[in-house]
């Protein structure tokens, strides 16, 4: 089956122009990974604990993931297919639900009090409740996408709703990282959510996008 995709892959990329096809992946794989990279070499995570490190990390790939959802939901990385796209689409917000337990437990790890006072939303510092606003919203957007067939939505109000929770984390999640001076690096962290928020905000304002998604619902 792997194999299978590959070759897939590989035709289609040869299909649509190898330098074109080869530029958009190995430009998506720097917006990924130039931030990670510039945030290991920060100087702040000096004499951190493990946890408190994992708890940043986990942070910083999750709005590496932001990146790429709205870019496989509009089927807009070159070789796969709307319907490969889709379903790397809820693998990505698989991890990224995890990417977000990891961080909120690795904070409570190592400071519990902060944590309550973030849900509470009684702390002093503003980027706290950003990331609960955000963190609630993608609790409730996996739940709506495990129930949607339980709970027997139309596709067309599901979609409404996905997009509007996948808004709120967006932007939640972007004053959050703007907000915290932490291990990410300020120029890295500052391109990285202008490219989230653009990713975001083409997809979801796409005619285009939206018409493709509505004829693949089946």
């Amino acid at each position: 089956m792997w194999n299978s995709s590959c070759s897939r892959f590989d035709a289609s990329v040869r299909g649509t122009g190898t330098l074109r096809a080869w530029g958009i992946w190995l430009g998506a794989l720097a917006v990924i990974v130039l931030p990670l990279a510039l945030a290991a070499n920060s100087p702040l995570l000096a004499w951190r604990q493990p946890v408190y490190v994992m708890a940043g990390f986990a942070g910083v790939a999750g709005l590496c993931l932001l990146f790429l959802q709205p870019l496989l939901a509009a089927g807009a990385l070159t070789g796969l297919s709307l319907g490969s796209a889709r379903r790397v689409h809820r693998l990505c917000g698989a991890v990224f639900l995890a990417t977000v337990v990891l961080h909120v437990l690795g904070l409570w790890v190592t400071s519990p009090p902060d944590v309550v006072d973030a849900l509470l939303f009684r702390s002093p510092t503003p980027f706290s409740a950003w990331g609960v606003v955000a963190m609630w919203a993608v609790f409730a957007s996996a739940a709506l996408a495990l129930m949607r067939r339980r709970l027997k939505l139309k596709w067309r109000s599901w979609r409404i709703a996905h997009s509007l929770l996948a808004a709120i984390i967006v932007i939640g999640t972007i004053v959050h990282a703007l907000l915290i001076e932490g291990t990410m690096e300020v120029v890295s962290k500052y391109a990285l959510c202008a490219l989230v928020f653009l990713a975001t905000a083409r997809v979801l304002g796409s005619p285009e996008t939206l018409a493709r998604l509505r004829r693949s619902r089946g």
